[in-house]
């Protein structure tokens, strides 16, 4: 077992400056009113200034404005205010701000028959990587990533086998060097290279279905899960469609944390609220900046 492979990303230092915002987060989530920034910083044992200079290196705005996409209230206006048409994009395509686009990703869904065999003659390789979200674990077959955890909550364990009881026939072999450039693309490393990190769905096809869908969400904005059984042509199918969205392999890369429920709370998010709370704010933020 090997330590974990550093992503030379343009938020150096992400992992640790995410477990900076996680430690925000929870101040905020205890705090009944805003909190003032020398408020937070002497909380977190550092200077004001030290403070502001991660955050800002982090999201590229300051903590106040920070806080106030963190705030449960700023779901439902990114719902009103920011919300997607899935219809519109599927019309338009994948470009401009689309997610595709953004993250220069391409894609292939494995075939039905082979999802049944649950991984049989598959050789996975994984690696340990640092992401701007704290510590990520990456899979991929020879075709592209087809998982990425995002462990900050869960824990790497507890990811690990998430992600390896998804396919449990398959052969699983640690290589970080063998995603490595994907990873640095999907993490915005590579933000000008010219060749696209794959993605390999490996699901049922009304899960891939959905993570089609998913794909189509601009950063910065946010759809809801009867938008998207609408969108797929399974109105009726809003539950269902939550449980795909939860079993979407490829945090990040496949936007599951855009889905939120109509009435703008955040729902679910299998690798940790306080996640997808972050990215959220994230896009958010780096969208108006």
């Amino acid at each position: 077992m090997t330590d974990h492979t550093p992503i030379p990303d343009p938020t150096s230092d992400g992992g640790y400056h995410y477990a900076v915002m996680r430690r925000a987060i929870d101040l905020l989530d205890r705090a009944e009113d805003p909190l003032a920034l020398d408020d937070v910083a002497r909380q977190m044992d550092m200077s004001p200034a030290h403070f502001q200079r991660l955050f800002s290196r982090w999201v590229g705005v300051s903590p106040k404005r920070y806080q106030q996409y963190l705030m449960l209230g700023q779901a439902k206006e990114m719902l009103q205010n920011h919300a997607t048409t899935l219809e519109a994009a599927h019309e338009v395509g994948l470009s401009g701000t689309g997610r595709l686009h953004d993250l220069f990703l391409r894609w292939e869904a494995m075939s039905p028959g082979t999802f049944a065999q649950k991984g049989a003659g598959l050789t996975i390789c994984w690696g340990r990587f640092e992401s701007p979200f704290g510590p990520a674990l990456v899979m991929g077959t020879e075709k592209g990533i087809c998982g990425l955890a995002l462990a900050a909550e869960m824990g790497e364990a507890a990811a690990m086998q998430d992600l390896k009881d998804r396919w449990p026939e398959a052969t699983f072999v640690e290589d970080a060097e063998m995603l490595r450039p994907w990873v640095q693309i999907a993490f915005g490393a590579q933000d000008d290279a010219q060749e696209k990190a794959p993605l390999y769905l490996i699901g049922a096809p009304f899960q891939i279905k959905v993570w089609e869908a998913l794909l189509r969400i601009p950063s910065g904005e946010v759809t809801t899960y009867s938008d998207i059984a609408t969108a797929i042509g399974s109105p009726k199918a809003v539950r269902a469609v939550g449980t795909a969205v939860g079993r979407n392999p490829v945090s990040w890369l496949i936007p599951c944390h855009r889905a939120l429920r109509k009435s703008g709370a955040l729902g679910g998010y299998h690798w940790g609220l306080p996640v997808k709370r972050a990215l959220l704010a994230y896009e958010a933020a780096r969208a108006e900046a």
